[in-house]
Parts: structure tokens; C-alpha cells; sequence
């Protein structure tokens, strides 16, 4: 076997630990999980989180920074690939599999926003990382609707805002009363954002 340095060791213990925290946010939700569980999910002793993390909040930081990192290069993907309005809508709009678990984390996600809003300590640190993630994803909406010819609606920060709020109040129906089709309300609210163009006098329409 090759033995991994000190740092190796570190950098390994912090993957397993955002691995499991994931899981186990999904699975419990934020304010059931408890840092036991977590740490036992990974192989480790509750230890391991305090000293990588700081606690059950701080992991958390640490996955959603991550994995706005993971949703912004996906995103950017998908909308390099689009051709016109639809193929916008759709990388918009998570499906299958990815529609679940994004319903599962935005639930958690509610959670966390209502347990560190009165947390002078907490809440700062989430909101700067979610401004981030909105910036990011306003720029690359700018960008593709000027390139694809497309005119929101609404100013895209806006819109931005409207989604993320969105999702999280489907994901928390969901967890009551599933909605008829999450996905179908999702696209039809993006479509009043991004409205079919209209054909200019001699121009064929753009959204083919």
C-alpha cells in the first residue's frame, strides 16, 4: 500500500466527510441530521467534523459551496450547447433523477434558511455564498440571452431570485403534497421569463 502524507490524509477525511454530509442532509434533512450520524456515515468520529468544519452548519457551507461550484459548470455546459429558447428553458430545468434530489436539497436548504436566520454568525456566510451563486448564473444567462436573441421579461437578478425561491417552495410542497408536475410549473414559469421572440419583418424566427 502507498502511504498517503498528512495532508493526502487531511484532504481524503474532508471529501469522505462532504460525501457523507450530503447523504445524510438528503436522507434526514439539515435539522435531523445530527453530527453522529454524519461522521459515522464516513468512517470518523464526531471529532473529525468539529475540527474540519467547525460543526453541522459549517459543513454545510462547505457542500453547498462545492456543489454551487458543480451547478455553475453544469449550467454553463448546457447553455454553451443551446440553440434557442427551449434548449434555455431546459438546461434550466432539472428532470429525473436530478429533479428529486434538487427537490430533497432545496427542503433542506428551507430548513437551514429558518434554523440560522437569527444566527449573526451563520447567516452572513450563507447569504454572501447564495449572492455569489445568483451573480454567476445571471451572467451566464445575460450572456446566452443575448446570444440566442432572447428578451426576459423581468431583469434577470429578479428572475434569478423568483426561481431559487421557487424551488424551494415546491421542494417543501413536496414533501406534503407532491405537486401535479413540478417540472411543468417550472418550465411554464420560465417561459413567461423568456418569451418567444417575435419574428422580425424579414428575419426567419430565431427559436428553431
Amino acid at each position: 500500500m502507498v502511504r498517503l502524507t498528512r495532508a493526502e490524509q487531511q484532504r481524503r477525511t474532508h471529501e469522505h466527510l462532504l460525501a457523507a454530509g450530503r447523504e445524510v442532509f438528503l436522507r434526514r434533512g439539515f435539522i435531523a441530521a445530527t453530527v453522529e450520524e454524519i461522521a459515522a456515515d464516513a468512517g470518523y468520529t464526531r471529532g473529525a467534523v468539529y475540527k474540519h468544519f467547525g460543526g453541522k452548519e459549517g459543513l454545510w457551507l462547505a457542500i453547498i459551496e462545492a456543489d454551487a461550484a458543480t451547478h455553475l459548470r453544469q449550467l454553463r455546459d448546457a447553455l454553451a450547447q443551446a440553440t434557442g429558447r427551449d434548449d434555455l428553458i431546459a438546461a434550466l430545468t432539472p428532470l429525473g433523477p436530478a429533479a428529486e434530489a434538487a427537490a430533497k436539497w432545496s427542503a433542506a436548504a428551507a430548513e437551514v434558511l429558518a434554523a440560522t436566520a437569527q444566527q449573526p454568525e451563520t447567516a452572513p456566510l450563507i447569504a454572501a455564498l447564495q449572492q455569489r451563486h445568483d451573480e454567476e448564473v445571471v451572467a451566464l444567462l445575460t450572456e446566452h440571452a443575448q446570444r440566442l436573441r432572447l428578451d426576459p421579461a423581468m431583469p434577470l437578478h429578479q428572475a434569478v431570485v423568483m426561481l431559487g425561491a421557487l424551488g424551494i417552495g415546491l421542494a417543501l410542497r413536496h414533501t406534503i403534497a407532491p405537486p401535479a408536475d413540478s417540472a411543468a410549473i417550472l418550465t411554464h414559469v420560465l417561459g413567461t421569463v423568456f418569451p418567444t421572440p417575435v419574428p422580425r419583418p424579414g428575419h426567419a424566427s430565431e427559436d428553431r
